[in-house]
């Protein structure tokens, strides 16, 4: 198995590493080519690499392990993200790809910088990007290091491969490497989920003696297939909120707004994106539900650690078998991770450099995004070592955190010129972003979801003050000055 398994991780990282060192022939020359491929990507590549920095190991891992621990209602907590993602695309997708084209965009704190005028929001954002993504860093790293862990090659292990190709592939070409390894990356993943629930249907479930209305008994005896005690509402809302807004909130997912090359290729991104999601959501949460009916079948053991629900499944597998879907898990971190990574390098080379010198030297700022990535990656790999709490949880973290920019966001999307509110808006972003840190210290990073104040989660307080703090500041701007 474990020979299988890093002969199948060789070819995976030699055939993305060329397809990588391929993409050099775009040419990176300024910032704009290295952070937005200089405004030019087809919507193939858009799309895929806008799906494949989406899902991520949150995935295959923590969803999986998600639909086996709470049932069907880890789909409606799924579904409303992707619902929600959509619309938002629908309704303001063109509208920012041609700001960003007309005004130049490279990262998101730049954009929401330049929208409301201060040079400080953007780069408090940037910090806040620093801040809060490490947690969703990390989690890649969690699930590639689980993964390892599962075949007996090593956890440490895992998370130290993890961050040399999250280096190597990012530093290769900027964006044209991550979009072009993320089009095979997506491909991997789509291709291995499909085996995956194939094999589970019509192999793991016969030796088992069980037919799809056997699993529906079990499921529906046991209350998987309804809402489960787990899902009550304020748990529901916790968890689905921040992922509501996270196509505005993550600047990894708003930065592939400004790549597409033209307007079709951009309703290319949002088309493909939407089916992409759809099928990778429904056979994922499938794999769990049926990993679940085994268990409460005698058929396999049950599993207290929820993380673990793919690895101990497929010990079942053929190793050729095994090996392909682990690896596919590996390519879904890698991507979400290298283009979290990457984006936020752009906000400080962009708000802490180039905006601030009249005469850019690429070199510097080549170098600033290379430590930047360093120092990220190292960070992140300390934080995964320690583990400090489930994937599912430590993904939702980072988009609790960042929250108050949808407020910010939305609202400079729509109006465009919110320049005299700029204080109301550090304000907003400072008050949300320190209860979202604060209740994550006091609380965990699974208490501080699941934890409500005068019967709300703490993600809806976040979004709430942030939003009224904001709306007095255009009121105020409007009719009072």
């Amino acid at each position: 198995m474990i020979t299988t398994f890093i002969t199948l991780l060789v070819i995976y990282i030699v055939v993305g590493t060329i397809i990588a060192l391929v993409s050099r022939r775009f040419g990176v020359k300024t910032s704009a080519e290295y952070f937005v491929a200089g405004y030019r990507l087809g919507g193939f590549l858009a799309s895929m690499t806008y799906a494949a920095t989406t899902y991520s190991a949150f995935m295959m891992v923590g969803l999986v392990g998600y639909a086996y621990a709470t049932g069907v209602g880890s789909l409606g907590f799924e579904l409303a993200y992707l619902l929600s993602t959509i619309v938002l695309l629908a309704i303001f997708a063109p509208r920012v790809w041609l700001m960003a084209r007309n005004r130049r965009w490279v990262s998101p704190s730049e954009m929401i910088s330049d929208l409301y005028d201060s040079r400080l929001l953007g780069m408090v954002i940037a910090v806040l990007y620093l801040i809060a993504l490490v947690p969703y860093i990390s989690a890649q790293m969690i699930g590639i290091g689980s993964i390892f862990e599962g075949i007996g090659v090593g956890y440490l292990t895992g998370v130290l491969v993890a961050a040399i190709l999250i280096f190597m592939w990012i530093a290769i070409a900027g964006i044209w490497s991550v979009a072009s390894t993320d089009a095979y990356q997506g491909l991997w993943m789509i291709l291995a989920a499909l085996t995956y629930v194939t094999w589970l249907s019509l192999y793991l479930l016969p030796a088992a003696d069980l037919d799809i209305n056997r699993v529906s008994e079990i499921l529906g005896k046991i209350g998987m297939l309804g809402i489960t005690k787990f899902w009550s509402l304020p748990t529901f809302i916790a968890f689905t909120l921040p992922w509501l807004f996270f196509a505005i909130t993550n600047p990894q997912v708003v930065q592939r707004l400004y790549m597409p090359k033209s307007e079709k290729s951009l309703k290319r991104l949002v088309q493909y994106f939407a089916i992409y999601g759809f099928m990778y959501t429904i056979i994922v949460v499938l794999v769990g539900l049926l990993a679940r009916a085994l268990s409460e079948s005698g058929f396999i053991p049950m599993i207290t650690n929820r993380d673990l629900v793919t690895p101990t499944l497929l010990l079942l597998a053929h190793p050729l078998l095994a090996s392909f879907i682990y690896v596919s898990i590996v390519a879904a971190a890698v991507s979400t991770a290298n283009s979290i990574i990457l984006s936020v390098a752009s906000s400080f080379v962009r708000d802490f450099y180039e905006r601030r010198v009249k005469v850019v030297n690429h070199k510097i700022s080549m170098l600033i995004s290379l430590c930047i990535v360093t120092s990220l990656i190292v960070i992140a790999s300390l934080v995964a070592y320690f583990r400090p709490g489930f994937i599912v949880e430590l993904s939702v973290l980072s988009s609790v955190i960042l929250l108050p920019l949808a407020p910010l966001t939305i609202m400079g999307w729509i109006l465009g010129n919110v320049r005299k509110v700029r204080i109301e808006a550090l304000t907003s972003l400072l008050a949300g972003s320190i209860i979202a840190l604060s209740a994550a210290v006091i609380y965990g990073p699974k208490k501080s979801f699941i934890t409500t104040w005068i019967g709300l989660p703490i993600s809806a307080w976040v979004l709430i003050i942030s939003t009224v703090i904001l709306l007095i500041g255009i009121i105020r701007s409007k009719y009072l000055s």
